[in-house]
């Protein structure tokens, strides 16, 4: 689970990075389609990239709220031991 949350935030950061760089440019923008780079509508992209930013976002919150959930589970699953020890 930590790699994946590491996974989406590098992802993030270069969705970011590149709405930004879209944002600042006035010449066209064009867009990788496998080994062909091809123009594209800079609406468009910046469109694109902000549903990716936000799915992204979304699933980094998912994983936290998942981490969140195995620690209160962890600690207390520790506390019933520590009881059943002394």
């Amino acid at each position: 689970m930590l790699f994946q949350k590491q996974a989406f935030q590098i992802e993030l950061s270069e969705t970011e990075n590149a709405l930004k760089e879209v944002g600042k440019t006035k010449e066209d923008v064009y867009r990788m389609i496998g080994q062909i780079m091809l123009k594209a509508s800079k609406e468009g992209i910046e469109k694109e990239l902000k549903e990716k930013k936000d799915i992204l976002e979304l699933r980094i919150k998912s994983i936290e709220k998942q981490e969140s959930r195995f620690k209160e589970e962890v600690e207390t699953i520790r506390k019933e031991v520590m009881k059943r020890i002394k």
